[in-house]
């Protein structure tokens, strides 16, 4: 998850972030199971009480599903709060859990298909579902990965983020910050790139596309990394199973014709697929993040 999100869903306002870490720790000792139900039901209070968050969610799904009766779309938001929540509570298994045991409960169907026609570079498209950190996660116990890396504003739960995620492996985790050659220089040292490209960082190298028929800017440096690094675009989803189930990691095939030389018809394009996925488990997406905050010149704030 978003390192925003999970700090606010993780340590609500005046718990110390030590507290918050114990109760994580205390929690993976714990059946997935017990963890879920857990998650599920703060996630669910959460859900009731007014607030940035739940406006966020609900002016997000309105927008994006404005077809759809209200029922369901309150539905959608009750269990994005009880399926975030659950993610959260279960980064215990990834900071602390055994290797056996996140084999066990982060499966990856179909790990064949990870590298593509095995001779060009891969960058693997994983979007902002509640699974995403459980699947990268996961992925670096089979190999070498590299990946985008966002810092917690709290350096404790920054402190644990990193360790959840390169306990398993070497892992090269760029800052957001760091530029463009770092992550040129992955991508061509044949390290697979977990990328995020699907959230609202501003103007800044982003086009404003449709997402789910409403203009978004979105990151347009996914068609231009696989330009410059001849990289295979294979996306990756990471989802939430019910209970005690763990996660599911599956692959898709590689992307054919990309880029394809139009830039805007290529970032449309993942935007077109991140929403196909979406549709197919819509509480389970980073509904808590301002989707469309960056607006087109002259148009006013869809957050009210």
């Amino acid at each position: 998850m978003k390192p925003a999100a999970t700090e606010s869903l993780l340590r609500p306002a005046l718990i110390p972030v030590w507290i918050s870490v114990g109760f994580l720790w205390l929690l993976h000792w714990l059946p997935l199971s017990l963890q879920a139900a857990l998650g599920n039901a703060l996630g669910c209070l959460l859900s009731l009480r007014p607030g940035k968050r739940r406006r966020v969610v609900a002016t997000n799904l309105a927008l994006c599903f404005p077809d759809t009766p209200e029922p369901v779309r309150k539905r959608w938001l009750r269990q994005t709060f009880q399926a975030s929540m659950r993610a959260v509570l279960e980064h215990g298994i990834l900071w602390w859990g055994s290797e056996t045991r996140v084999r066990r409960l982060i499966r990856i169907d179909n790990p064949e298909a990870a590298l593509g026609d095995g001779v060009r570079p891969v960058i693997w498209l994983a979007p902002h579902f509640v699974g995403l950190d459980m699947g990268g996660v996961r992925l670096t116990m089979d190999r070498q990965i590299a990946s985008i890396y966002a810092p917690a504003k709290d350096p404790v739960t920054d402190k644990y983020m990193r360790h959840g995620r390169t306990r398993f492996s070497d892992i090269v985790l760029i800052a957001r910050n760091e530029g463009l050659k770092s992550t040129l220089n992955a991508i061509k040292s044949r390290l697979p790139f977990y990328y995020l490209p699907d959230q609202d960082h501003g103007r800044h190298n982003a086009v404003f596309v449709p997402f789910f028929g409403v203009t978004a800017a979105t990151v347009s440096a996914l068609p231009r990394l696989a330009k410059l690094t001849h990289a295979q675009i294979i996306p990756v989803i990471t989802r939430q199973l019910p209970g005690g189930q763990g996660y599911r990691v599956r692959f898709y095939p590689p992307w054919d014709n990309y880029p394809s030389g139009d830039l805007e018809a290529d970032v449309t394009r993942m935007n077109a697929f991140i929403e196909e996925r979406i549709r197919e488990m819509p509480e389970q997406y980073l509904w808590l993040h301002r989707r469309f905050k960056t607006r087109p010149p002259g148009e006013v704030s869809l957050y009210a």
